[in-house]
C-alpha cells in the first residue's frame, strides 16, 4: 500500500524498540510461568508484536487505549511500566489493580491504558465512550479498541461502530485478525472475507493492511489518527498477523495445520523488523544489541521488584467492590 506515510528512521527504530519490548517481555511471562513462578492464564501476543508498536508511536499519554484479555503487548507499546504490569502479573499490592487483577485486568489510567478487559469484545463500547468523552473535552484526544477477529461477530461490535459513526467519534478500531478465533479458524466464523468492508455499512472508512508490516500498519493507524483528531469520525483497521502460541499458554494449537504455522513462523515480523533496521543503516547491530540488552535489564528489574513485593492482605477482598468500604 505505496500510498500510505512510512515511518522516518528514528520512528522505525522506536517501533522496534516497543516490538522487543513485546516479544522480550513475553519471553520472560513464559519462562517464569514454565518455573512455577506465576500460576495464572496468559495469552501470548507473540507474532501480533508490529501492530501496537506501529500504532502507538502516532499515540500520546492524553489518548485512550482499550484492549482485552490477549492484549499485554497493547498495554506495554502504549506505555504501561513494567513495574506495576509484573507485580499485577505477580498477585502482588505493588500491581496496577493491588495483584487483584492479574493478566486478564490491566489498568494503567496514567499512561493512557485504561482497562483490559476479559470479556470478549467489550473494548468497542468502552472505547466508544470514551471517544465520546475525547470529543466533549475537545483537546484533539483519540480512543483505541483493540480486538480479535472473533470478537468482531458480536453484538457489541456493531453497536460501537454504528454510534462511532454516527457522532463521528474519535476512535480507532483495531481488530488483529490473527486468523482464529479462541479454536475456531476465520473462514468457519466469517463470512466477509475482509473484516474492513462492513465498514461501509456504517459509513465509515475501513481499511485492511498487513499487521506485521510496520510500513502499512504505521500509515494506516497514522492516517486514521490524524482524521479522528481532525474530527473527522472513526476508522475500522483489519490487521492481518498471526499467533505463534495457543489460545492461551497450556494449548498446544493442535487445530492450527502444521504448514501454516510453518510458513507463519519463516515469516516473524520481529526478527525480520530487526534485520530491516540494520539494513538500512538505521542502527548497527551492535546498537541494536544493546537496544534489547537494555530491555531485558528492565524487565528482569521488575521482575525481581515484583516478587520481593508484598502479597494482598485479605482485607483486600472487600476493597475496591462496593461504592462505600465494608466493615
Amino acid at each position: 500500500m505505496s500510498n500510505l506515510p512510512k515511518p522516518d528512521a528514528a520512528t522505525l527504530l522506536e517501533i522496534y524498540r516497543k516490538a522487543s519490548l513485546i516479544r522480550h517481555n513475553d519471553l520472560r511471562v513464559v519462562r517464569a510461568m514454565k518455573a512455577g513462578l506465576l500460576m495464572t492464564p496468559y495469552y501470548s501476543p507473540q507474532g501480533q508484536e508490529i501492530i501496537p508498536a506501529a500504532l502507538s508511536v502516532s499515540l500520546n499519554d492524553n489518548d485512550k487505549l482499550c484492549t482485552i484479555y490477549r492484549g499485554t503487548h497493547d498495554m506495554l507499546a502504549k506505555g504501561f511500566p513494567l513495574g506495576p504490569l509484573w507485580a499485577e502479573l505477580a498477585g502482588r499490592i505493588t500491581g496496577s489493580c493491588k495483584g487483584k487483577g492479574g493478566t486478564m485486568h490491566l489498568t494503567h489510567p496514567e499512561s493512557g491504558c485504561m482497562v483490559t478487559t476479559g470479556v470478549v469484545g467489550s473494548s468497542m463500547p468502552i472505547a466508544t465512550g470514551l471517544g465520546w468523552a475525547a470529543k466533549l473535552d475537545g483537546k484533539g484526544g483519540v480512543a483505541v479498541a483493540n480486538f480479535g477477529d472473533g470478537a468482531a461477530n458480536i453484538g457489541a461490535f456493531h453497536e460501537s461502530l454504528n454510534l462511532a459513526a454516527l457522532w463521528k467519534l474519535p476512535v480507532i478500531f483495531v481488530c488483529q485478525n490473527n486468523l482464529y478465533a479462541e479454536h475456531t479458524t476465520y473462514a468457519n466464523s466469517t463470512a466477509v472475507d475482509r473484516l474492513s468492508k462492513r465498514a461501509a455499512g456504517y459509513g465509515m472508512d475501513g481499511v485492511t493492511v498487513n499487521g506485521n508490516d510496520a510500513d502499512e500498519m504505521y500509515g494506516a493507524a497514522k492516517i486514521a489518527i490524524d482524521r479522528a483528531r481532525a474530527g473527522e469520525g472513526p476508522t475500522l483497521i483489519e490487521a492481518l498477523t498471526f499467533r505463534f502460541n495457543g489460545h492461551l499458554i497450556g494449548d498446544a494449537a493442535g487445530y492450527i495445520p502444521k504448514e501454516e504455522f510453518a510458513q507463519a513462523k519463516a515469516n516473524d515480523p520481529f526478527p525480520m523488523l530487526r534485520a530491516r533496521v540494520i539494513a538500512d543503516g538505521i542502527a548497527t547491530e551492535a546498537e541494536i544489541d544493546a537496544i534489547d540488552a537494555d530491555i531485558k535489564a528492565q524487565i528482569e528489574a521488575a521482575v525481581d521488584a515484583a516478587f520481593k513485593a508484598d502479597l494482598p492482605d485479605p482485607v483486600e477482598l472487600k476493597r475496591d467492590v462496593f461504592a462505600h468500604e465494608l466493615a
